[in-house]
Formats: C-alpha cells, structure tokens, sequence
C-alpha cells in the first residue's frame, strides 16, 4: 500500500501527489500537474481514435490522443465515479422514500471563455463518457440555443451584448433543465446556427432521458440574480470550468478568426460572409475590436468570477494544452 499522508483535515493524498498540492492550508481545492493527474487514469484504457478526435476538435484546438490520455480520460473516470455515486444515492432514496420514480440525468456543466475550447471538452467528454458500460445514453446541449433569436436582440439594442447573461432567455432555459431533472420523458431546446449566428426556426433538439446530460455555454455557472430563486446552475451535478490567462484567449479568439475568415466566412450562407473580403491586417484589427468590446468585459464581468463556483477547474497555457487541474475536495 502507497505512503499517504493527511492534507488539509481529511483529505488522504498518495505521497506522489502530495507535492503538487497548492494553496493556503484550508484549501477547499486539491491542484495536480499534469503528470500527477494523468496517474490518476493509467489503468484505464484509451476508448477513442485519432479520427474520432479529430470529428469534436474545435477550430484552433489543437488537442491530440496523448492530451485525451492524460487529461480527459481520468476525468471521465472521475465522473463515472460521481455518476455511480449518485446511483446509489438514488437507490438508497427510492427505498427511503418508498417510490418507484426513475433516476433522473447527472447534469454535468461545462463553463468557460470564448476560444477556451469548452466546445471541444464537452464534445470530448460525452465522447468518452458513453463508452463507460455504466451510461451508455449521454447527450449534449449547448446554451446558445437559448440566445435570444436576432430580432429580440435587435429590438431590445443587445446585438453588441450577445452572450452576456441578459442576452439568454433564461427563463426558458431554466425551465428546459429542470424538467431534464424533473425526470420528463422528452424534452426539448432550441437549435442555434453559428454559420447564420441565430436561432434555426422550427428546428428542435430532443433529449430523451439520457443518462448523463451535458450541458455546455459562457454561463453555465452563473448564480441566480436578485430576481430568480433559482438558476441552471443550481442543478448541475458536476461542473467543469476551462481556464486560461485572458491575454491568451484574446489571442486564440484572434488566430480562429482569421482561420474562420479563410473558412466558414467565405460561405455565401454565413452572418460573417463580409469578413471573408478583409485584408489580413483589418482582419486582426476587426477581431481585436470585437474582443475589446464584448467577449473580453463578458469574461471579465460575467464569467471569470464564476470559476470559484466549478467543481473542476482545467488550466491550459500559452499552448492550449492543459496544464493543472484543481479539483474542490468532496
């Protein structure tokens, strides 16, 4: 059996991760490296393929199978654990209880900056989860389609404050999650476009009691204002929030700009198509703009003060490629 030692009251670490430990001694967090957390899934095998990667891969995410092996595959680990927890917790309660109602999803949140690349871990998440034998139903959906369709934000002058927590319908997503964890037999949310940046008209996801819903967007984790008792975040059972240095992000968004330029803006179809024609210098410039104006005060105001509230917390670097992990303590 592996030294241990105690950490912050209760809390055991083995020995080889106790060195990598940060913070003030009544942390609530635990902080890995990256070499100390892949430790953490080395039994557990690589259920993915390079192809299978490349399909959820983000533009300007450049994750690759050594990341996946190293990072992501332990923390599907981790949440398998937290799902089966619950299951038990559930049984427990329905013998408590007497009833017979069925388990509801494990709602997992997936928070984060723009260019973060929280796309690409909730894609790769409901990957890798669906392949634990335990839940093979997983489903994602994403908060933009609960964006205000263009119209209401024209008319209400939020187009240069879209993805700002007012620019939601919250109201209606709040409903959308907890009929998920009312145990209804289908629900459903709306569709968003990125190519035409609007709501798909008559076009609905369905989700149909999965076992595990992810649900992913900038403000996932936002807590519930002066005039809400409650807010999506009071029902998520896991959160994971993708971390980076803001100037970091400023640049990612940049670079996929100018990729997106060469790409999808060219598309006849795309809300975007005038960009397409810019030079690359007003192409940077252009994108620059928009950062200053609305993603970088949307991470600063909205959702960097959220980070605090996630369960798990995966720092990337300079690179894109994760870093250090801090994981709250249960």
């Amino acid at each position: 059996m592996p030294a241990t030692a105690q950490v912050h009251g209760s809390t055991m670490l083995p020995e080889h991760l106790q060195h990598h430990h940060r913070g003030p001694g009544h942390s609530p967090f635990i902080d890995f490296d990256r070499a100390s957390w892949a430790r953490l899934g080395e039994t557990s095998p690589l259920p993915l393929t390079a192809g299978e990667l490349e399909r959820v891969r983000s533009l300007g995410d450049d994750i690759d199978l050594d990341e996946v092996r190293e990072v992501y595959l332990p923390l599907s680990r981790l949440l398998n654990l937290h799902v089966q927890e619950g299951g038990r917790l559930y049984r427990a309660y329905r013998t408590f209880l007497g009833g017979t109602a069925a388990r509801t999803p494990f709602v997992i949140g997936v928070a984060g900056s723009v260019s973060a690349g929280k796309s690409t871990t909730a894609r790769l998440l409901r990957l890798l989860l669906a392949r634990w034998p335990q839940h093979p139903r997983v489903e994602l959906v994403t908060t933009d389609g609960f964006l205000y369709p263009n119209a209401v934000l024209e008319a209400r002058g939020l187009m240069q404050r879209k993805g700002f927590p007012e620019s939601y319908d919250r109201r209606k997503l709040l409903r959308f999650i907890t009929d998920v964890k009312a145990g209804r037999a289908e629900v459903t949310a709306p569709v968003y476009s990125h190519l035409v940046y609007d709501i798909v008209p008559d076009e609905r996801l369905v989700v149909r009691r999965p076992d595990i819903l992810l649900i992913e967007g900038l403000n996932v984790l936002q807590p519930a204002g002066a005039n809400s008792a409650l807010t999506v975040s009071d029902f998520i059972d896991f959160s994971v929030y993708v971390d980076a240095a803001p100037a970091d992000l400023r640049r990612w968004y940049v670079e996929r700009f100018l990729r997106l330029r060469e790409t999808a803006f060219r598309d006849p179809a795309s809300y975007f198509r005038r960009y397409a024609e810019l030079d690359h210098e007003d192409a940077v410039k252009h994108a620059q703009s928009i950062w200053a104006t609305i993603n970088g005060p949307n991470l600063a105001e909205n959702i960097l003060p959220t980070r605090g509230r996630a369960s798990l917390v995966l720092t990337k670097g300079p690179r894109h490629d994760v870093t250090r992990i801090r994981l709250r303590k249960v």
